[in-house]
């Protein structure tokens, strides 16, 4: 079972680890795309940070993951994103609203679908599988607290 809390944590933390670089350094196309998923909540006051924070949110959840340090609580953040990521997309897509996934950066510009939704509570459920039977093999956690 570790060693499938390993593969897990590779695959979520290579996904979070991608999606945050190609993101980073493209703060105002990131602010854009969220801007035309026309959520009534987040105002341009909100956007603004977010575009800024997420990348770094995603690069550093995605590192933690993949070196297993503080693998429970960072699998719940990383859990919790894809959920709401899966909810934005899942608006959009109920709404008909054209807007790009914009999921793993500016490159990134195909209409948000079902399928980026299903993606996005698929890595969800892994995750939920990490929260569970953290923190797997080769994990700096197990360092840590060697009764882990």
């Amino acid at each position: 079972m570790n060693v499938l809390v390993l593969v897990a944590r590779l695959v979520v933390g290579g996904v979070l680890l991608a999606a945050g670089v190609l993101k980073l350094g493209h703060f105002d196309v990131l602010a854009s795309m969220m801007a035309m998923y026309r959520i009534p909540f987040l105002s341009s006051a909100v956007i603004i940070p977010l575009s800024i924070a997420i990348p770094f949110i995603e690069v550093l959840v995605g590192a933690y993951l993949l070196i297993g340090l503080y693998t429970r609580v960072v699998a719940i953040i990383a859990m919790c994103e894809f959920v709401v990521f899966a909810a934005a997309i899942a608006s959009v897509v109920l709404r008909h609203i054209p807007a790009p996934c914009g999921c793993f950066g500016p490159s990134d510009t195909r209409p948000a679908s079902w399928l980026e939704v299903a993606r996005d509570l698929a890595l969800a459920a892994v995750t939920a599988f990490i929260v569970w039977r953290a923190p797997g093999v080769l994990a700096i956690d197990r360092r840590m607290r060697p009764e882990v």
